[in-house]
């Protein structure tokens, strides 16, 4: 085992900003989709994330921020996904799997047999921008 001592203290104090509003619109999306990540069924709430379409940093507003349609409740697992450009979704709410997600991933997460998001013309819109930001480079 390698020795830790020369690394010191292992905890440092930080200040950080806080989202505010985050759990109304984690609140909101657990609504929206009636508590269930659409791609898996699953609904152990410690499981599911409130998942920003348009990135929180990226919104132009507090509101667009907090827009349920700017949002999708999924799977941990499905959300790192998401979150990082390996995953997207077509105006049609069907899974598009990114070049770089390996066969394991992909059957990880079972992108052969996903369910079609049900979406709405203001989701279509955030899942625009979210293939072209992420895919851009690919």
């Amino acid at each position: 085992m390698r020795s830790t001592s020369h690394l010191g203290d292992t905890e440092v104090e930080r200040a950080q900003k806080v989202r505010i509003g985050q759990d109304r619109f984690r609140s909101a999306l657990i609504s929206y989709w009636n508590g269930i990540c659409p791609m898996t069924g699953i609904s152990t709430d410690e499981l599911l994330r409130a998942s920003h379409i348009v990135p929180w940093a990226r919104c132009e507003s507090d509101e667009e921020r907090l827009n349920v349609h700017n949002g999708l409740l999924l799977s941990s697992l499905w959300d790192a996904a998401f979150d990082v450009g390996l995953i997207t979704f077509d105006d049609h709410g069907q899974v598009i799997g990114s070049p770089r997600l390996r066969e394991p991933e992909r059957l990880a997460l079972n992108l052969e047999g996903a369910s079609r998001l049900i979406l709405t013309d203001e989701h279509r819109v955030r899942l625009a921008w979210h293939r072209r930001m992420l895919w851009q480079a690919e």
